[in-house]
Parts: structure tokens; sequence; C-alpha cells
């Protein structure tokens, strides 16, 4: 599941070198995101957010627990896959609020994650959707 290569580190003095770091490896980075893609999240527009939560945190804080052990950055590429898959949840789920614009339900999503980080594992880590402050109502 990782992939050692060259990456930057510190000492423990505080300068920076190259270091052998291991990370999450591009093949298991990639079947994360296939397995989000199996989820189908898209259509379940029926649950609530705390409904896909419940389901999905699970393997989320697996993978968070596994994978951060070492240059957790490597792993923004597949949470940030997650959170532009639950923007379309969003996007699919209140229709009338938001009308397929993704801008708009990403900063309401960007919100939720900002007010309630411990709904899933990986806003806990700080990879949420962002909520920027200048958004131009329509």
């Amino acid at each position: 599941g990782y992939t050692f290569r060259p990456r930057g580190a510190r000492t423990k003095w505080g300068t920076c070198c190259v270091g052998f770091i291991p990370a999450v490896s591009n093949q298991s980075a990639t079947a994360m995101r296939r397995m989000m893609r199996k989820w189908h999240l898209h259509l379940k527009s029926d649950k609530s957010l705390e409904d896909l939560s419940r389901e999905y945190n699970p393997t989320l804080r697996g993978w968070v627990n596994y994978y951060s052990r070492h240059h957790k950055s490597q792993l923004h590429p597949v949470f940030q896959h997650f959170n532009q898959t639950l923007t379309r949840w969003v996007v699919r789920k209140y229709k009338k609020r938001f009308k397929r614009n993704h801008k708009k339900a990403k900063h309401w999503l960007g919100n939720i994650a900002n007010q309630r980080p411990e709904l899933f594992a990986h806003w806990m880590i700080r990879i949420r959707p962002t909520a920027c402050t200048t958004i131009r109502a329509v």
C-alpha cells in the first residue's frame, strides 16, 4: 500500500533534507477512488448527510488511520475526490436550492465541514471542501 521514494523532510534540528519516506502508492489511491465510485453516492439522495457518514465513515477512518501515518498530504487527491462526490450528492439532493450550481453546493458543504468536522474522518484531518467567503448571488 505504500511507495517509498525521495521526499522533502526535516531533521530533528529543523533543517530541510531529502528522505526516503513512504506514502500511499498510486495503485492504492486508484483503488480507493475506484471503491468510492462503486458506492454510487450521488444516487443516494434519499439519505441524509448523517446517514452517509454512518455508512462510509468506518471505511474512510480505516484509510485515514492506515495511510496517514506517513506523509498524509498524499491522501489529499483521494479525499478531494470524495468531497467532489459529496458535492455532487448535495446538488442532486437539494435540486431547488442549488440548481446544478456546484460552487454553491461546495460552499454549503464546506460550511458544514467547518461546523461539524467529526462527521467524516477525512474532515478531522482538515481535508475539507473549501467554503470561500465570496459567493456571488445569482
